[in-house]
């Protein structure tokens, strides 16, 4: 049941990566960095309002589709990995150092940010389990 979760959850993120993609036309960088971020935030969030200590069921079952399945399947750190290296090999080290550097941050502070607004709306009870 796990795998079918995270299964039908990564074909979604996919599915909304594609989507973003085509939002940016011609811009691969722009494209994965905007995906990269919203997802950690996603994630952040997702890790605070579904807490593990307070698990239920249905709360792992929505980690397993929404963080590990949704979350998974539409970042992209295999394609940061390919276009730093695409980057390097054309001769742009400074564009793929400032590109890789600025996605790690940003997706940190993204992360946070969505950690943070996570805890902010658990602690307001909107995010308490209700079983």
């Amino acid at each position: 049941m796990a795998l079918a979760l995270v299964a039908v959850g990564g074909s979604a993120g996919t599915a909304a990566r594609v989507v973003v993609s085509t939002l940016f036309p011609g811009q691969p960088l722009a494209s994965t960095l905007a995906v990269n971020a919203a997802g950690a935030f996603a994630l952040g969030l997702l890790v605070e309002v579904l807490d593990a200590r307070r698990d239920t069921g249905r709360r792992h079952g929505a980690r397993l589709v929404l963080g590990a399945g949704f979350c998974g399947g539409f970042t992209t750190y295999s394609l940061i990995a390919y276009q730093v290296a695409d980057l390097t090999r054309g001769g742009d080290l400074h564009t793929a150092v400032t590109y890789g550097l600025a996605t790690l941050v940003l997706g940190g502070v993204a992360a946070a940010g969505g950690m943070l607004l996570g805890i902010t709306v658990r602690g307001s009870g909107h995010g308490r389990s209700r079983t």
